[in-house]
């Protein structure tokens, strides 16, 4: 047996793949395989990966070969790896693209070379609603209402479909991109962002047109969707996760394009607009009066001549969205996303109906080229309260953890790095509404949270972008797409559980490139030896994932430096 003890990787049969924090090759090791793996456990000095069909499926619709895959194995593998890795995942690797969907006349065609993945096809109960008929051994015909049904079921079962149907073209609108925005700032894509969008593209051809681009908060992953409706030229639908998020993205367009304001349309609980450029948020399309009724909005779906459809913050779309979006396929479908991480476990359903990812660069290298911030992240652990201590023993679960969050001595904490950071545009986000409060009169600061109006909001956020306002309280309300250019320190005082997507929105609050090149800081405040901290650790695994160095430091040690 090869052993190479500098080497970072020790490959296990089950599949999952051991990294060595501490090795030399470390970050080089990483970054090839986040590629293709996923990070379930990140400790202080062993991190566990998992190489599964859905990550690699993802490499390969992502042009990444078995070869490279195992080529990056065995180049950072401190031992041989196991017989069955290689087997398992040139197995898996080969499933992509054996199955293939394609329009004839107006019929549409699942078809396979294997007869025999034919005949499993056809004899599979999940598949069975969506066949029309069986044509010949290696062809079925299937209904068209049903491709994206069809694409889930397939998935599902071992079999993720490489869709060759072609797309819809949509209402021409023709627009372009200024080369000087109107806020007089010269704009051009980033290397990045056309390498992204033609990828995404393919030319226009069928291989082209539907999938997801990953990106972190910062980078543009606005300017990607934009850049995208330009190469097509058509009506689009735009789906934001709130009505800020929307008129962001309306004020972008009018600023770096020709779109005009009456071209623009905003779908929200505000208004009903449906115009060439529509912009939706996912609250209105979910709203309905009761569980027993259908979703009313649906039908902005079918009110326009949608070319392209976007979905902004992907990792956060509704389920019953995606219940709409599989008789969508025929449109062309962009997600935009930090992560494809999903609470809900619903990464396959992304796959499979919105697309397969297309596109993903490592943060850290985003990071070195000047693109995004620079950024340090810190844990503080304080303990809890003396006069919590018996709530806390005697609480259930989900009580010890809002307990252990609602910690009222993080005041202190957030005072001292307050003061640490005096001049800095300073955001402090809090999970539950009465300790966002608390702190907001603490420390005389303004709060947004879910019940602000959206005028209010947006009138606050305006004067913290222009530095009136130095520090501001913020709920979760503003973990998605809230455009803070010049956010510097962010102070988490607590989170929603566990959640992996969450830290990447509240870490890309700050992530946008500093004028003066400083460095950007994300602190976490945490009880010691409560739930709160058990749920850190998995919190703490995104960061990981993206390469940054996370430090826990103890409270008294914060509090002694000067």
């Amino acid at each position: 047996m090869n052993y190479n003890p500098e080497n970072p990787l020790i490959i296990q049969s089950d599949l999952t793949v051991l990294v060595e924090v501490n090795s030399p090759k470390y970050e080089a090791a990483r970054d090839r395989l986040v590629r293709f793996a996923e990070l379930e456990k990140s400790p202080e000095h062993i991190h566990t990966y998992r190489v599964n069909p859905l990550s690699l499926w993802n490499a390969a619709a992502a042009g990444i070969t078995t070869e490279e895959i195992i080529t990056t194995l065995e180049t950072y593998g401190k031992y041989d790896i196991p017989q069955n890795v290689g087997v398992e995942i040139r197995e898996a690797m080969s499933r992509y693209g054996k199955v293939y969907l394609d329009k004839e006349d107006d019929a549409l065609i699942l078809s396979s070379e294997d007869p025999l993945i034919i005949l499993e096809i056809c004899r599979q109960k999940t598949v069975q609603p969506y066949i029309e008929k069986r044509l010949d051994a290696h062809r079925i015909s299937v209904l068209p209402l049903y491709r994206g049904h069809l694409k889930q079921a397939l998935t599902r079962i071992g079999f993720p479909v490489k869709d060759r149907a072609g797309y819809l073209k949509g209402r021409t609108l023709k627009f372009r991109h200024r080369q000087i925005a109107l806020s007089g700032n010269s704009f051009a894509l980033r290397d990045y962002q056309r390498e992204a969008v033609d990828i995404f593209h393919a030319g226009g051809g069928p291989d082209g047109g539907s999938g997801t681009v990953v990106l972190p908060c910062g980078a543009g992953k606005t300017i990607v969707g934009m850049a995208a409706m330009d190469i097509l030229q058509c009506e689009t639908l735009i789906l934001t996760t709130n009505i800020t998020a929307s008129r962001q993205w309306k004020a972008e367009l009018i600023d770096k394009t020709s779109l005009t304001d009456g071209q623009i349309g905003e779908y929200s609980g505000e208004r009903k607009e449906i115009r060439p450029i529509t912009i939706a948020t996912y609250n209105i399309l979910t709203y309905r009066r009761s569980r027993e009724e259908d979703f009313p909005h649906f039908g902005i779906f079918n009110q326009g001549n949608w070319g392209l459809i976007i979905y902004d913050e992907v990792h956060l779309l509704p389920a019953p969205v995606f219940r709409f979006t599989a008789e969508l396929q025929s449109r062309r479908r962009l997600g935009l996303t930090a992560t494809l991480v999903r609470e809900d476990g619903l990464e396959t359903d992304v796959f499979s109906l919105i697309g397969p990812k297309r596109y993903d660069v490592p943060w850290r290298e985003l990071e070195s080229s000047g693109w995004i911030a620079t950024a340090e992240c810190c844990e503080i652990r304080l303990p809890l309260p003396q006069d919590k201590r018996l709530s806390y023993a005697i609480a259930d679960r989900r009580a010890k953890f809002r307990i252990a969050s609602e910690n009222a001595d993080k005041i202190h904490l957030v005072k001292h790095l307050l003061k640490k950071h005096k001049g800095d545009q300073i955001l402090v986000i809090g999970q539950y509404i009465r300790q966002v409060e608390y702190m907001a009169r603490e420390l005389d600061a303004p709060l947004i949270m879910g019940k602000t109006p959206t005028e209010d909001r947006d009138h606050l956020y305006e004067a913290f972008r222009k530095g009136k306002i130095k520090i501001l309280v913020v709920s979760k309300v503003a973990n998605f797409a809230v455009d803070l250019p010049d956010a510097s320190v962010a102070i988490q005082l607590s989170g929603t559980y566990g959640s992996r997507q969450e830290e990447a929105q509240r870490l890309g609050r700050i992530l946008r490139p500093k004028s003066d090149g400083s460095l950007a800081h994300f602190y976490t405040l945490v009880t010691r030896d409560t739930r709160e901290q058990e749920f850190a650790r998995n919190r703490q695994t995104f960061l990981t994932e993206q390469g940054y160095r996370y430090t826990i430091r103890d409270a008294d040690d914060v509090f002694e430096e000067a």
